[in-house]
């Protein structure tokens, strides 16, 4: 199994996590990324292997932002 990285989004519902599928599936890959927006904290975990600004970068096109967590 590969180890996966983990960040803190501003996406708040499964709405949210529609509006940015299509630009996390360009930038990480489909079925490559997992949300997880029924937590205090909303997040979003991608490959390790996935470069940290590109995530940033398809969350930011999509209208949220992200922090690493992990």
């Amino acid at each position: 199994m590969s180890t996966r990285t983990t960040y803190k989004t501003s996406l708040k519902c499964s709405g949210c996590v529609a509006k940015a599928t299509p630009f996390l599936n360009e930038a990480v890959g489909e079925n490559e990324w997992t949300a997880d927006v029924t937590g205090a904290i909303k997040t979003v975990t991608v490959p390790d292997t996935v470069p940290e600004e590109k995530v940033k970068e398809a969350l930011k096109k999509a209208g949220y932002s992200a922090e690493r967590l992990n």
